[in-house]
Parts: C-alpha cells; sequence; structure tokens
C-alpha cells in the first residue's frame, strides 16, 4: 500500500502536466465546493426556516384545538354549576344536570355532581351524581359509599382548598360496576350557598387515551410525534404509551444526564413557547413546543432532522456526484491537452542535463516558435553562452574567498590571543579566582574581557562593541590596548574609564561604540572600586544573589568629555562577581523567545544554593542553560562570561548588638595585638579605642529593640594596625561628632561625645563611609614591633 502510494507521489513529481492538471482543477473544485456550499448552506436554511414556519402553525393550530375543548369543558361545567346553584336542595335534578352535559358533549368522559356528607339526609351520607359515556349511551347512578368516599379525592378537595376552579393532574378513574379503569383529568369547581358555605363539588373528566389520539393524530412528518406534559412534567401525551403518567421529561435525565432535555422540561414548565434542536434518543431532532392555555400543560412536536431534511440531502448527495464526476473528466483532458503542449520542453530538459554534465558546447534544439516556449529556448542558448563565461570568474573568486577565510581564521586567532587564558585559581593565589569564557557569534567578534594584577590589586574588565564581525573585532583589540596602557599607571576606575572614552571618541569616525565595565579589586582589604559604562550591571553571589548597584553612564565612544562616576562596595571573602555581556541575556532559541535576566538570575540562585559558585563552576552551569535554552538555534550574539572570586580569609569576628559581647571583643583584639608582635601598651589603647567604638556603633546604628550584628576586622603591615567596624544599621557617621572641649568642667559641657573622643585621641586616624547597605568605619593605629 505504501510503495504504491510513493510510486503514485513520484509519478505526480515527474510530470509536470499531471501538477498543473491538478492545480487547475483544485482550484475548480475549490470554487465549485465554496459556490455549492454557499448554495447548499442557504438552501439547508430555507428548508430550517420552512419547517419551522410549519411546524409553528401546526402547532398553533392543535393548541388552539386542544384549549377549545379544553374550554368547552370549563364552560359546560359552569353552565353546570349556575344550574345546580338554582336548585340545590334538588337530588334528583342532580343527575339530570350531570347526565345533559354529557349528552351535549359527548366526547366528555364522565361528570360528577358530588356534595357535602348527609347533605341530602333521605339519601345517605354520600351523594354524588355521576354519568358516564357507555359507548353510545350514557350512564347515570349515585357514587359515593364506605369503599369509595370521594370527599378525600383530590378532584374534590382541590377546588375547595384553592377556592377557585382548577384542572387536577391525571389519576386513574376506577368504574366498579364495569370493573375497567380509564386515566382522566378534571375541571372542578366548588358549589357554595347563598351564605357562601361549601355544600359540593361539579367535576367534569376527559379521557387522556381520548385527548393523546387527538395530539397524536397531529403528524407534520412521517416520523414526527407530539408529547403532553403537566405541571409537573408527567407525560400526558406520548408515542410509548407506557410512559404516560408513570414517567416525566426528567425521568431520562437521572441515569443519563441530559442539559438539554432538561432545558427543554424547564421551559415548558414555565408555560414558554419556542423551538429547540437537540438529540432525543441518539437523534438529532428540533423540537417545537407551546402552552395549552391556563391548564398549566405544554405541548410538543418532534420532529426528526431525517424527514425535515431528507429531500434536501438526497438533492445535495446527486449534485456532489455530478460535480465529482465532472472534475475527473476536466482532470483528464487538461493532463492529455498539457502533456502534448509541453512535449518541446521535455527535448530541452535533456540538452540542458547534457549542458550541465560540462558538455557546454553542446547544440540545443530549435523549435521555430514565438510563443514561451521558443523564448525559454532562445534564453537557453544565451545562458550557454553566460555560462562558460560565469564559470570562470567563479574560479577566480573562490580562490579569493578562500585567501579571506584564511586571514579571518588568523585574525581569530590573534584576537583570542589577546585574551587572558591563565586563570588564577587556589591554591596558586589565596586571595582570588577568576575564570572566563568568550564564544564569538562569528570567526572574530566585538566582546572583549581583561584582568591582571598590579599593586596587590586585581584590574579587569567586560566589554560588548556595537556591531560584529571584523569591525567590532578591531574596535575591541582597541579598547583592550588603551585599557591595559591606562590602567598601568591610573588607579581609579572612573579615569580609567574617561580616559578609554575620550580616546575613541577622538578617531571614532564610525559611531561606534562599546558598553564597559572596569573594576579595581583591593585583594588586602577586599574593597571594590568600579565604573559602568552602560554594561549590564554583574552579579554578586554571596551570602546572597543580587545584582551590583550601577549608575546610567553612556557607551565609551560617543562624548569625549562626559564625566564617569567612581562606585564602590565591599566585596566579603567567598563572594564571587559575575560579569556578562548581552549576548546571555539576549541568547535566542527557535522560537526567537531570549533567555533574559531572569534566567540568568535562577541558574545563579541554583549555584549558589548548590554550593557551586566557584568561578569555573558558575560559568560552566551558566553555559549548560543557555545551551539547553537555545538548543539547535543559531548562535545570534557574541557571548562572554566572567567569574572573579575574592577568597582571601580576613582575620574578623562577628558580634551580636549586645554589650554583653564586649568580652569576647576585647579578647579577639588583644590576640590579634599579640600575633602582631604590637607593644602591650598599643595593645591596651587599642582595645579601650575599639571598645569604644563598638558600644557606640551597638548604641546608636541599631535602634533600642532592633536586633542586628556587626564584623570587627583587623589587617595590618609592619607599620600600622587597621580595625575595619561594619554593620547594617542606620547611616551614622560618628566622626561628624563635633569636638569635645576637656577645658571645661563635667557641669558645663554638653553630655555624650566622650567615646568618640577618647577614640580621635588613642587612634592615628578614624575613618567613616557608607557603602551600600553598610557603615564603615575604620581605626588606624601606627606602632612598632616589639623586638625579639
Amino acid at each position: 500500500m505504501m510503495t504504491s502510494f510513493r510510486n503514485i507521489i513520484t509519478y505526480i513529481r515527474r510530470k509536470l502536466s499531471v501538477r498543473v492538471s491538478l492545480w487547475v482543477v483544485f482550484f475548480a473544485a475549490v470554487v465549485f465546493i465554496a459556490a455549492l456550499g454557499f448554495l447548499f448552506y442557504q438552501s439547508r436554511e430555507t428548508v430550517r426556516q420552512e419547517a419551522v414556519n410549519r411546524a409553528t402553525q401546526i402547532l398553533d393550530k392543535t393548541s388552539l384545538r386542544v384549549e377549545g375543548i379544553l374550554n368547552r369543558v370549563e364552560v359546560a361545567n359552569k353552565m353546570t354549576l349556575w344550574l345546580v346553584k338554582r336548585h340545590p336542595e334538588n337530588a334528583d335534578s342532580m343527575f339530570v344536570y350531570s347526565r345533559g352535559i354529557l349528552l351535549n358533549n359527548p366526547d366528555f368522559y364522565n361528570c360528577s355532581i358530588a356534595f357535602e356528607p348527609n347533605y341530602f339526609k333521605d339519601r345517605g351520607r354520600y351523594f354524588s351524581a355521576y354519568s358516564k359515556c357507555d359507548g353510545d349511551s350514557i350512564r347515570t347512578i349515585q357514587g359515593g359509599n364506605d369503599s369509595y368516599q370521594y370527599f378525600f379525592a383530590d378532584w374534590y378537595l382541590m377546588p375547595i382548598l384553592l377556592d377557585h376552579p382548577c384542572w387536577t393532574e391525571p389519576y386513574m378513574d376506577y368504574d366498579v360496576q364495569t370493573n375497567t379503569s380509564e386515566m382522566v383529568t378534571s375541571y372542578c369547581q366548588s358549589v357554595k350557598d347563598r351564605n357562601g358555605q361549601v355544600i359540593g363539588v361539579v367535576n367534569t373528566s376527559l379521557s387522556l387515551n381520548w385527548l393523546s389520539q387527538t395530539i397524536s393524530a397531529v403528524k407534520l412528518y412521517p416520523h414526527s410525534y407530539s408529547i403532553m406534559i403537566g405541571r409537573g412534567g408527567t407525560y400526558f401525551v406520548h408515542p410509548d404509551t407506557a410512559k404516560i403518567t408513570r414517567q416525566t421529561i426528567f425521568t431520562q435525565t437521572i441515569e443519563q444526564p441530559d442539559t438539554a432535555l432538561s432545558s427543554l422540561g424547564y421551559a415548558m414548565q414555565r408555560g414558554e413557547q419556542g423551538m429547540k434542536r437537540m438529540s432525543l434518543n441518539g437523534e438529532n431532532c428540533y423540537v417545537f413546543y407551546k402552552p395549552l392555555g391556563q391548564t398549566g400543560c405544554s405541548m410538543a412536536i418532534v420532529c426528526p432532522e431525517t424527514d425535515i431534511f431528507g429531500g434536501f440531502d438526497r438533492l445535495r448527495r446527486t449534485v456532489m456526484a455530478i460535480v465529482f464526476v465532472g472534475l475527473l473528466l476536466m482532470l483528464f483532458f487538461f493532463i492529455r491537452i498539457i502533456t502534448r503542449e509541453l512535449s518541446p520542453l521535455r527535448r530541452l530538459a535533456h540538452e540542458a542535463e547534457t549542458i550541465a554534465s560540462g558538455q557546454f558546447d553542446a547544440e540545443l534544439p530549435n523549435f521555430n516558435r514565438v510563443d514561451e516556449i521558443g523564448q525559454l529556448s532562445n534564453s537557453f542558448g544565451n545562458m550557454q553562452q553566460s555560462l562558460v563565461k560565469y564559470i570562470g570568474e567563479l574560479r577566480d573568486t573562490t580562490a579569493q574567498k578562500a585567501s579571506i577565510e584564511r586571514d579571518i581564521h588568523i585574525a581569530s586567532g590573534i584576537q583570542m590571543g589577546m585574551l587572558p587564558t591563565n586563570f588564577p585559581t587556589y591554591p596558586d593565589r589565596d586571595d582570588v579566582q577568576i575564570y572566563a569564557s568568550l564564544v564569538p557569534a562569528k570567526e572574530v567578534g566585538g566582546d572583549l574581557f581583561d584582568f591582571f594584577f598590579r599593586d596587590e590589586k586585581l584590574y579587569f574588565c567586560i566589554g560588548d562593541v556595537s556591531g560584529k564581525g571584523v569591525p567590532a573585532s578591531l574596535y575591541m583589540a582597541v579598547t583592550r590596548s588603551i585599557f591595559r596602557t591606562v590602567s598601568a599607571t591610573e588607579t581609579m576606575p572612573d579615569r580609567i574609564v574617561s580616559t578609554i572614552n575620550k580616546t575613541m571618541a577622538e578617531m571614532n569616525d564610525t559611531n561606534m561604540f562599546v558598553t564597559l565595565f572596569v573594576g579595581v579589586l583591593d585583594l588586602r582589604m577586599g574593597h571594590l572600586y568600579y565604573c559602568n559604562a552602560g554594561h549590564d550591571a554583574p552579579l554578586l553571589i554571596g551570602a546572597g544573589v543580587g545584582f551590583l548597584t550601577c549608575n546610567a553612564n553612556i557607551p565609551v565612544g560617543f562624548h569625549p568629555s562626559w564625566q564617569y562616576t567612581l562606585q564602590e562596595t565591599q566585596i566579603f571573602t567567598g563572594t564571587t562577581i559575575f560579569l556578562f555581556t548581552d549576548g546571555l541575556t539576549e541568547a535566542m532559541n527557535a522560537t526567537k523567545e531570549q533567555f533574559r535576566m531572569e534566567s540568568v538570575n535562577d541558574v545563579a540562585v541554583k549555584a549558589h544554593a548548590e554550593h557551586q559558585q566557584e568561578p569555573h563552576q558558575l560559568i560552566d552551569l551558566m553555559t549548560e542553560a543557555v545551551g539547553q535554552f537555545v538548543g539547535g538555534a543559531e548562535q545570534s550574539d557574541d557571548l562572554t562570561m566572567m567569574a572573579i572570586q575574592y577568597i582571601k580569609k580576613q582575620n574578623s569576628i562577628v558580634l551580636p548588638n549586645d554589650t554583653q559581647e564586649v568580652p569576647r571583643l576585647n579578647t579577639f583584639v588583644s590576640d590579634m595585638c599579640n600575633s602582631l608582635d604590637a607593644p602591650l601598651d598599643v595593645t591596651a589603647q587599642v582595645q579601650l579605642a575599639v571598645e569604644e567604638a563598638v558600644v557606640n556603633v551597638m548604641d546608636y546604628a541599631y535602634p533600642a529593640g532592633t536586633r542586628g550584628e556587626l564584623t570587627v576586622e583587623v589587617q595590618a603591615d609592619d607599620e600600622q594596625l587597621q580595625f575595619i567596624i561594619r554593620d547594617t544599621g542606620i547611616p551614622f557617621d560618628p566622626t561628624t561628632t563635633p569636638e569635645i572641649d576637656t577645658t571645661l568642667s563635667a557641669k558645663d559641657r554638653p553630655i555624650g561625645g566622650l567615646g568618640i573622643h577618647l577614640v580621635r585621641q588613642i587612634m592615628d586616624d578614624v575613618q567613616y563611609r557608607r557603602i551600600g547597605e553598610f557603615n564603615v568605619l575604620t581605626l588606624i593605629k601606627k606602632y612598632q614591633k616589639v623586638k625579639k
């Protein structure tokens, strides 16, 4: 089967005449289908509307007929009531009235004029003048006995309790004399005497069987049928006689929920009129329904769709068969005609294959035609001559292209060779670990990164040149060279960036630019100075994960006199600085979705949670994540990442803001001074000064009731001690406290300020800086080591 199908597809692909013919027949078929579809749709709507109109008319006529019958019952009952009220004391007259109503209305089932118990004392406890049609005769008897106490029946009690005439729900009327029963519905109204007291009830009944035959006689279509339900949804008329009075319209929905049937039942109960399309017993039908006057009943005509649209569907199938046969004939004749007209093309194609094999001097046929085929033959001749010339030019171009590709490959090697490849890691260095990667989108790219060490400081940068390819790579090389030259003598990142910007802007005739981030990390102190020129803010991964705050400066190369701002922060041991270009955040997958900053942050959070924030581990995780996201999509931009982890261990102690911890602080300061061979007097002075400073921070940086921590870090060389106190409390600068006039008496001096005064007197220098969310207080004391 599959082989035959493939053979047919191969044949169609090889035969232009078949494909053209198929396309023509296809579009003809589309036109026919559209036209016939519109015609069939309109015709179907017309048939449907005609069915609706016809059903509505028949439903109205049937409803009027049934209402007419019910109205005759009500009128006859009221006339009989009038007669009973005229002679309420004459019992024999009641038999005449009861019999008379049936004589005048032979389609009524029975009539009963029943009175209250013992109303006619000479007739006993029960008196009901009951008349019933038996064929062509009318039987009249006095009803009621101990076995049938009629005054407890619904037809007797309802008009009395409701105090108005009413129709009863269907009930079984049992005839003892003939031992037969009939399902009937009754119209009944109470009889009152002149004092308004109820003395009896006049009841007139219709046979449901007769009413069902009357309604069921309505046949809109061969398979259509009618139903009638009462107030509670009980079937009074239904083609399935087993359901009459034994089931409601909702019975079927109990076992098999059917919202459409339930909706129809509720609408008929509410006395609404309309039409619904629904499925009944697995067959699609139209149901037309209408209430029957004031009886509380509602009737409906059910018309199967197969009856309504049967003729229409037969006509549609016939027309579609004729159109299908016509399209097949059209396809056959088109293939024959087009094959004959295209026969010269086959010869021309054969000669073209000969030329394609390398025989450029092959002779083309002359068809002596002026139509498109003749023009094509002439064009092939001109192409044959041009092709010989083009082949020669192509050889030269290919050789030149190969030479350019070799040059670009060499340039790529030179560019990558300009970038650092020896990345310091522990234990090579005990203060910092670095790793970086650069993947260009083309042979050469415009991203750059660089770093080097000078004077116990790490100078580093990362940048992204506008554009791609050779121009961006040249701009990158110049930027990197100027960075190395300037940072060899300059220490502050803002001045480094300003110098690079001025140099690049003055020679920027091509209006290119580079986003740049330059940082200088003091490896002894962990203090970072940085300047950002329009680049993405780096991530800091330490105690948590967050972005480094960066000012909004313009990229390098735009404005030669732009003043770039210097920023600084403290980098704690174990913190990793993750720098990257927009090739990471803007990496796109096959559906053009970008990796985005949120994904970068998610990978960083994952690395932090899994303790994989060492530079090499972090970049490997990021590379794997972006690779999985991009999949097989082509790289759209250069991708550069660099991670720097500060790992130098500091001599420090962390204290809660509780003065009870001061003894621990004194022990720490004493131990550090002793380990540095500081004189005893210097140790005592430093202990006092550091204690005063720390207590001062605890009291003022953290308001009463606030919990927090502060860190005391010691750094030293052969000439001086540095005690760095860091806290995350409210901004508090103790160095702004005015100097204390010690010449005044304690009574005349203002309260406070003695602690910082003591610190100033003991220490050689006191400095305060607010770095990010940290208060940083530095105490410096010069000393000479004790000679051993």
